[in-house]
């Protein structure tokens, strides 16, 4: 039969002290051989007998708890027991506990973190698949439809090219916008930043997308009139990307003839605070931790309706984060949404 852990432990335990003991009296004797010394001779030996003995026990208590922990680290394949090397083992079993237990807690939270990205990655693959069935579902129908026959009906063959097309549009989109994000993923990511106008940006942004405002009655416009210019830095394609998307979609989802509003305030010393506005159908609250999840759609009928690759928030917030800045999501439920985010000033400026 196998010897317990523990009589193991405790039998050489013994055989050491019982060593050091017996040659702590043997010298000792040699030393304290006639009986005046006698007192002396006992306090001498209860003192090597103490520090032999507590020298013994604490190496070999440290020694045996450490071992036995690590075989349990090393039972889990999940757990790396040289996370255990780099805190100090002790025999205080209070605070080994409290080790143990922060160790265990943050494994945890660990592996919660791997659940959460695995869940993630199932449902954006989930999504990418969808997103990509369907315009190319689209398109093959149309193009078999003419296949089988409609090709003699020139009208017909126009209007399902024409369809056709839009599915190839869309998918082409949603390629571009999943390279872009990869793009801004990666180390080796380059930001041209320089000073440039915002205002004039947004203005410039205003422009381009007057025609798809005017198509639902939207008004584009500034809190106020900004006579100064308002100089930042920055990557300013990227944030023509941010504006555009950003606005695009207070347009798909604001209210028909309600506005889009542009205004800026300072966040602090250094940064800028771009806020964009409108008085749309608003997001629940439910919704607003995920709105810049990639494909993420708070309302899936009416998002597709829209149109778009379901990645543009998603670009605007790795564009922003890029830049080491942050964005923010104020919305009410019917009542209106704003995406703010922050911006590096170039100089002191007076909003």
């Amino acid at each position: 039969m196998k010897i317990k852990k523990t009589y193991s432990f405790a039998f050489w335990s013994s055989i050491l002290i019982s060593f050091f003991t017996s040659i702590a009296i043997f010298f000792s004797s040699i030393f304290f051989l006639e009986s005046a010394f006698q007192p002396l001779f006992i306090i001498w030996h209860a003192t090597v007998i103490f520090l032999f003995t507590f020298l013994i026990i604490q190496y070999r208590l440290e020694k045996f708890i450490f071992q036995r922990i690590k075989k349990i680290y090393d039972s889990v394949s999940i757990l790396d027991s040289s996370d255990l090397n780099k805190t100090p083992m002790t025999s205080d079993m209070a605070s080994l506990s409290r080790e143990v237990q922060k160790f265990a807690e943050n494994k945890q939270q660990q592996i919660k973190n791997l659940h959460l990205r695995e869940n993630y990655r199932r449902e954006f693959l989930g999504n990418i698949s969808h997103e990509l069935k369907t315009p190319l579902f689209t398109v093959q129908g149309y193009l078999l439809t003419l296949e089988d026959g409609a090709l003699e009906d020139k009208k017909l063959t126009k209007k399902y090219l024409k369809r056709a097309n839009k599915g190839v549009d869309r998918l082409i989109s949603i390629v571009k916008d999943l390279d872009l994000i990869s793009k801004l993923e990666s180390e080796d990511f380059y930001l041209d930043k320089q000073p440039f106008n915002i205002v004039e940006l947004v203005t410039d942004v205003f422009e381009l997308l007057e025609m798809k405002a005017k198509k639902r009655a939207i008004k584009l416009q500034f809190n106020r009139k900004y006579h100064a210019d308002i100089i930042v830095i920055g990557d300013v394609e990227r944030f023509e990307q941010v504006l555009t998307n950003l606005i695009v979609n207070s347009i798909k989802y604001g209210k028909t003839k309600g506005t889009t509003v542009v205004s800026f305030e300072s966040f602090d010393e250094h940064k800028l605070l771009v806020k964009v506005s409108d008085n749309g159908e608003g997001i629940k609250k439910e919704h607003q931790a995920r709105v810049f999840e990639r494909f993420y759609r708070v309302d899936q009928s009416r998002s597709r309706e829209q149109g778009g690759s379901g990645l543009g928030l998603s670009i605007v917030k790795h564009i922003v984060e890029s830049h080491d800045e942050s964005i923010f999501l104020e919305s009410e439920y019917q009542k209106g949404t704003t995406f703010s985010f922050t911006i590096e000033k170039s100089k002191k400026i007076k909003i």
